[in-house]
C-alpha cells in the first residue's frame, strides 16, 4: 500500500417501491447525478446536495491522514419505482470505466442506500459489488454503508469486507456511519486482516412504521442491544440490524441482522447476530401496527382547531410518503379537512407540478380554482377548491433540522395556497419530496408555530425535524390511501421469498443448531 492510499468512491441512492412509476434519469438529475472530481468538490463544500455519507467520509479521511480520493459516480433520486431500462447498466458501465481508467486503488468506499432495483437486475447492490471485485480483485478492501431500510443479499455480505448500516430512524447518523467506514478502511490498510461476518435474514417484512430506533418496540430494543454488544467487545467491529424495504418486492427483502468480528473471532459474530435475531423473531407479533382511521384523525384536527388549550397535532399521511415511493398527491385527507372546516391546518408537501405551474402563471395574490390532480392516477383523486395564492417560490432551501440539517433541498416550482372556507394552507411542490423539515414550509413564509394541525406526507423522518412542534403522543399515523400503506395485506407481492411474516402465518425461523 502507498503512504497516500488511493480510495475509490461511488454510490447509488434509490429506495425502490415496485408499485411506483419507474425512476428515470431525470429523477436522478433533479437530485444528484455527479461524476468524477465534482464528487470531491461537493463533498467538501459547506452545503451539499449529495447524500450525507459522502461529506462525512471525506471529512474523516481528511482528518486521519494523507489520501487520494478516486471519485467515480454518485447517483441519488427520491424513492420511486424501478430504474428505467438502460439506466442501471449505464451507471455500472460509468463506474467500471472510471475505475479501470484510474489504475490500481488501495480500497473502495460504497455509499449506497441498499434498496435499489432496476428493470434488468433485482440485486443491483450485489451487482455493484460484483463489478468492483471483478476489477479490483479479492484482496482490495471494499467497505459500504447502507440505509436502515436496505435489502441485503447473501452476495453483498460475501463480497464486501464490511457493511455498516444506519443506526437511527429517523436517519440522522449518515455522516457518522461513513466515518466508521473510513476508520475501517484505515484499519484494513494498516494491516488488519479481513473481518469475519455472520449474516442472517429473517423471514419477516416489517411495516416501516414499526422501525423507529427509539421507544420500546422490538426494533428499537434490537438497535440498543447491537450497540451494547459493539461497545462491550472490542472484537466486534460492527453489529447491524436493518428493517428492509418490503415494497421492493424481491427475494432479499426482510429484516436482517449481521455482525462482523476481527479475524479469528467469527464465533463471536455468530453468537451476537443469532442472539439479536432470536429476540426479534420472538417479538414478531409486536411488529403489527394499527393506524388511526382517517375520519378519527380529521375529527381530532377539528377539535384541535377549536380548542386553543389542546396541544398542537401532527397527522402523518404515511401511506402517501414520497420517501417510500408514494406520489405525495393523494387528496383524501386534504379533502376531508377542508370539508369539515378544520382550522389552523398546514399540509405539505402536496406534489402537483401542473397546479404549481398554474399558480406561477397566475401570480401571488391571485384567486383561483385549485384543481389538485387534474389528471387523476392511482390513489390520487381530483379535488377542487377555491384558493388564494399566498406565496410563490423556486423551492430551493437549506434544511435546519433532522435528516436534512445543513443540506440543500429543492421542491421544484412551489406555491402556498390558502383554501377558501377552511383556511387550510397547502405547501405545493413540483418534485416528490416528503415533508420532513420545517424549512420546507418556512421558505414559503409559513409560521408552523402558529399552526394547530400540521399534516405531513411522510412516514417517520419528520419526527426528527418536527420534534420541536409536537410530542409523540400528539402524532397520529393516519390510515389513508397510497402506494406505501403500512397495511401490507393491501398489496399483491410477487417477488418476496415466501412464507414471510406477517403476510404468512406459517413463516418459521430458528437460529442455527436450534431445533
Amino acid at each position: 500500500m502507498q503512504s497516500k492510499p488511493r480510495i475509490a468512491i461511488l454510490g447509488l441512492h434509490l429506495e425502490v417501491n415496485a408499485f411506483s412509476p419507474l425512476t428515470t434519469r431525470r429523477d436522478f438529475e433533479a437530485q444528484s447525478w455527479v461524476e468524477g472530481e465534482a464528487i470531491t468538490e461537493q463533498s467538501r463544500a459547506a452545503v451539499s446536495a449529495l447524500p450525507g455519507e459522502f461529506p462525512g467520509f471525506y471529512a474523516r479521511m481528511d482528518a486521519t491522514g494523507p489520501w487520494e480520493p478516486v471519485p467515480l459516480i454518485v447517483l441519488a433520486a427520491p424513492p420511486g419505482g424501478m430504474m428505467e431500462p438502460g439506466l442501471f447498466p449505464e451507471f455500472l458501465a460509468i463506474a467500471r470505466r472510471r475505475l479501470e481508467a484510474a489504475g490500481p486503488v488501495d480500497a473502495v468506499y460504497v455509499g449506497s442506500h441498499g434498496a435499489s432495483r432496476s428493470v434488468e437486475e433485482e440485486d443491483t447492490d450485489g451487482a455493484v459489488l460484483a463489478m468492483l471485485r471483478d476489477v479490483v480483485g479479492p484482496d482490495v478492501p471494499v467497505v459500504g454503508t447502507l440505509d436502515l431500510h436496505c435489502n441485503v443479499s447473501d452476495r453483498q455480505a460475501e463480497l464486501a469486507d464490511l457493511l455498516i448500516a444506519y443506526r437511527t430512524n429517523p436517519h440522522v447518523d449518515m455522516r457518522e456511519r461513513a466515518m466508521d467506514a473510513a476508520d475501517a478502511i484505515r484499519a484494513r490498510l494498516g494491516g488488519e486482516a479481513r473481518f469475519e461476518t455472520h449474516f442472517i435474514r429473517l423471514p419477516m417484512v416489517a411495516p416501516s412504521v414499526t422501525l423507529l430506533s427509539s421507544g420500546d418496540l422490538p426494533y428499537a430494543q434490537a438497535i440498543r442491544e447491537a450497540a451494547r454488544l459493539r461497545e462491550g467487545d472490542g472484537d466486534l467491529v460492527e453489529v447491524s440490524v436493518t428493517g428492509g424495504f418490503v415494497y421492493s418486492d424481491i427475494r432479499k427483502c426482510g429484516l436482517c441482522v449481521w455482525a462482523s468480528a476481527r479475524a479469528g473471532q467469527g464465533a463471536k459474530a455468530r453468537v451476537a447476530a443469532e442472539a439479536i435475531a432470536a429476540r426479534l423473531w420472538a417479538g414478531r407479533e409486536r411488529f403489527r401496527r394499527v393506524l388511526v382511521p382517517l375520519e378519527d384523525a380529521v375529527a381530532e384536527a377539528v377539535a384541535t382547531g377549536e380548542d386553543a388549550g389542546r396541544p398542537r397535532l401532527i397527522l402523518a399521511d404515511v401511506a402517501d410518503n414520497p420517501g417510500g415511493g408514494g406520489g405525495g398527491n393523494t387528496s383524501a385527507l386534504l379533502a376531508a379537512l377542508h370539508r369539515t372546516g378544520a382550522r389552523g391546518v398546514v399540509l405539505g408537501v402536496f406534489v402537483d407540478p401542473a397546479l404549481a405551474a398554474e399558480c406561477h402563471a397566475a401570480g401571488e395574490g391571485a384567486r383561483i380554482e385549485a384543481v389538485f390532480n387534474r389528471e387523476p392516477s392511482a390513489f390520487a383523486e381530483t379535488f377542487r377548491a377555491g384558493a388564494v395564492i399566498r406565496r410563490l417560490s423556486d423551492g430551493h432551501g437549506v434544511g435546519r433540522r433532522g435528516t436534512l440539517a445543513g443540506r440543500a433541498f429543492q421542491l421544484g416550482a412551489a406555491a402556498l395556497l390558502e383554501l377558501d372556507g377552511s383556511g387550510v394552507l397547502v405547501v405545493l411542490g413540483s418534485l416528490r419530496r416528503q415533508f420532513l423539515e420545517p424549512a420546507m414550509a418556512e421558505i414559503m413564509g409559513v409560521d408552523l408555530g402558529a399552526a394547530r394541525t400540521i399534516v405531513v406526507k411522510s412516514r417517520g423522518h419528520f419526527r426528527a425535524g418536527f420534534d420541536e412542534l409536537a410530542t409523540d403522543d400528539r402524532i397520529l399515523e393516519v390510515d389513508g390511501p397510497g402506494l406505501v400503506s403500512p397495511v401490507l395485506s393491501r398489496f399483491t407481492f410477487n417477488g418476496l421469498a415466501r412464507p414471510v411474516f406477517p403476510l404468512d402465518e406459517g413463516a418459521e425461523w430458528a437460529a442455527a443448531g436450534v431445533a
